[in-house]
């Protein structure tokens, strides 16, 4: 039976246990090519187009839309028409689900904390057995490193790649000082000079992206490249809407209400979305700090900080991902910016084009790093 391939529930991050089989957008029978889209999954965090691993024949979907499957599990057969039915089903009934890997092996995320000042700041941490200049990813406002979950292994195959949680958002400690800039970029440099990394790439997203290039602005020397995704400190306003909803919202229709503002399409915030938010305001205080962060950085739906001076001087390379769609942060801010920073637009994207367009953001992403990369190579 080894023409028989096998396609699973895939594993998107280190906190993907199980996911849930929205549709199907192939049939039974169909022919399908390495990288199609074959399905719709829902998981903690979005929901998300499923790219098949393999090409070949579609001789059986095994799994049936709205089954909630562990990773792992059988979703569908591929195999040529010469295998025959009774091939398949006896592959079908004697599949067993194997394990993943366990987090912390090659190139497998691992969570870990960094204890400094007093301070807990939480990061996962992927691909360490590669040798290509890190790159640190940063969560927006009310995120945390979780919304890294379509990109972090794709990133990890070249290079380290770490996805910190901000002070006062995930496992890091909810206690801050003042909530600025300086406070939230100070902690990223903490865990940059904790992993011994002279140089590294940021890729910030939203008011992420601000606090990468705050850390540009103060330590110029250190940082390889930018990538802001949906970046806030580019324009001067912010939905106000979004950002007092957020905080001020508990029940489970405000929270969806809210975090479908973050989307192009409504339909992709998922119930366990929901539910990690919820969770996440009930710890102690995590709504704080959230109101702290909002009232240095965001007050009244302006931004206080404006970066495009320092992203005009051209230093350093910067690759700007934004939604079309986006109702939080107005895509108009990347125009007039010089031509030495690239402008990538999704145009069925909002807010989060790095999970609602994962694969063409990923691909992106990577291209930009490389070049990077090629560019800081001595004789360059």
């Amino acid at each position: 039976m080894s023409e028989i391939q096998p396609i699973v529930m895939p594993k998107w991050g280190l906190a993907m246990e199980e996911g849930a089989l929205t549709s199907w957008l192939v049939q039974g029978g169909a022919e399908i090519e390495k990288g199609q889209e074959i399905a719709e999954i829902e998981t903690s965090k979005l929901a998300n187009v499923f790219e098949s691993p393999a090409s070949g024949n579609l001789r059986r979907l095994v799994a049936r839309e709205g089954d909630v499957l562990p990773v792992g599990a059988l979703l569908a057969v591929l195999a040529p028409a010469t295998v025959s039915d009774a091939d398949i089903d006896t592959f079908v009934a004697s599949f067993v689900v194997e394990a993943p890997a366990d987090a912390g092996g090659a190139g497998g995320p691992a969570e870990r904390k960094l204890e400094r000042d007093g301070r807990t700041l939480a990061y996962k941490a992927a691909g360490l057995e590669n040798s290509a200049t890190p790159v640190v990813l940063i969560h927006g406002f009310g995120g945390d490193s979780d919304n890294w979950l379509f990109n972090i292994d794709e990133l990890a195959k070249s290079r380290p790649v770490y996805a910190v949680d901000l002070p006062g958002h995930g496992k890091s400690t909810k206690t801050l000082s003042t909530g600025d800039l300086s406070e939230l970029s100070r902690a990223v440099a903490d865990l940059v000079d904790e992993i011994g990394a002279q140089k590294f790439h940021l890729v910030g997203h939203s008011l992420g992206a601000a606090v990468a290039l705050q850390i540009l602005r103060d330590w110029p020397e250190r940082v390889a490249s930018i990538v802001g995704i949906a970046p806030a400190g580019l324009g001067e306003r912010i939905n106000a809407q979004f950002i007092d909803g957020f905080i001020a919202a508990e029940k489970r229709k405000d929270i969806k209400a809210t975090l479908q503002l973050l989307v192009g399409d409504p339909e992709l915030v998922s119930a366990q979305m929901i539910e990690g938010v919820q969770r996440y305001k009930r710890l102690e205080a995590a709504k704080e700090a959230l109101r702290a962060i909002a009232d240095k950085n965001l007050p009244s739906g302006r931004q206080t900080a404006n970066f495009r001076d320092l992203v005009a001087e051209g230093r350093t390379p910067i690759l700007i991902l934004w939604g079309a769609r986006d109702a939080i942060l107005d895509p108009e801010a990347a125009r007039g910016l010089p031509s030495t920073v690239k402008v990538v637009l999704f145009d069925d994207a909002g807010h989060m084009p790095h999970l609602e367009a994962a694969s063409k953001a990923n691909e992106a992403m990577a291209r930009h790093l490389e070049a990077a990369d090629a560019l800081s190579q001595p004789g360059r």
